[in-house]
């Protein structure tokens, strides 16, 4: 029981941190999710050119998958857009 709920409290509180650092990651190769549509950050990640320009393409594949997710979610054109400089 005692490792079960040290479980649960790692996972609770991982989660948000993992969100927090793929927000990094994106600021820390330069992109901002609000300036591009969610179209154009799907076109980025289908293409090894566009992500070698990036530099996504040296990111583990999970990784790329959590921040083309990230990068889409909060694009220009999405509910929750995430513009540079508010």
């Amino acid at each position: 029981m005692k490792y079960f709920l040290t479980l649960v409290l790692l996972i609770h509180f991982f989660t948000p941190l993992q969100a927090n650092g793929i927000d990094k990651l994106a600021k820390n190769l330069n992109l901002f999710p609000g300036t591009k549509a969610g179209v154009q950050w799907k076109r980025v990640f289908s293409s090894e050119t566009r992500m070698q320009k990036y530099k996504i393409h040296e990111l583990p594949l999970q990784t790329r998958t959590k921040l083309q997710s990230y990068l889409v979610q909060h694009a220009a054109d999405s509910e929750q857009p995430i513009v540079p400089g508010l």
